[in-house]
């Protein structure tokens, strides 16, 4: 885990805190917070941005906030995938307003190609991929397949 060492790296001597999106990133938070050779807490965050489940839109709701303050500390959002950026965007937006010394980005996959928010930063990432569904490893379709131990390629999202 090449990522790892350069945010033990990066963080080496700071107050880190990191932060996982709910639902989806908690298996790859379990993994990459194990592989961070350093001193950290961490904390969660739920939002959601889908009013019918399958439409972003882009109107961040928090359905379940951090359980302490991030004021001065270096906080390290933790994201299964980063597609659209719509959501995290505005999720960055409202961490940042909240006093924190530094954030920063992580997500297992990254699927640039339906960007809408282009200067969204991934700092760290996993695994660049095409622009297909996929589930497993913490991702889901309609609440299911987070267990998977893979990643898979739905076709047929509808169906899935």
């Amino acid at each position: 885990m090449r990522r790892t060492t350069q945010i033990t790296a990066d963080y080496r001597g700071h107050d880190l805190v990191l932060v996982g999106v709910l639902k989806g990133s908690c298996v790859f938070m379990a993994d990459l917070m194990r592989a961070i050779d350093l001193p950290m807490t961490i904390d969660f965050m739920s939002v959601s941005s889908y009013k019918d489940g399958t439409v972003s839109t882009g109107d961040v709701e928090i359905l379940k906030d951090l359980s302490n303050p991030i004021r001065g500390k270096d906080v390290l959002v933790v994201e299964d995938i980063v597609d659209t950026g719509l959501t995290l965007t505005r999720l960055l937006e409202i961490l940042g307003s909240r006093g924190a010394r530094s954030i920063k980005l992580a997500s297992f996959l990254d699927k640039p190609e339906p960007r809408i928010k282009k200067e969204l930063n991934v700092d760290y990432k996993g695994f660049v991929i095409p622009n297909e569904f996929v589930v497993g490893y913490g991702l889901d379709a309609a609440g299911r397949y987070r267990n998977l131990p893979f990643i898979g390629i739905v076709k047929n999202p509808a169906e899935a």
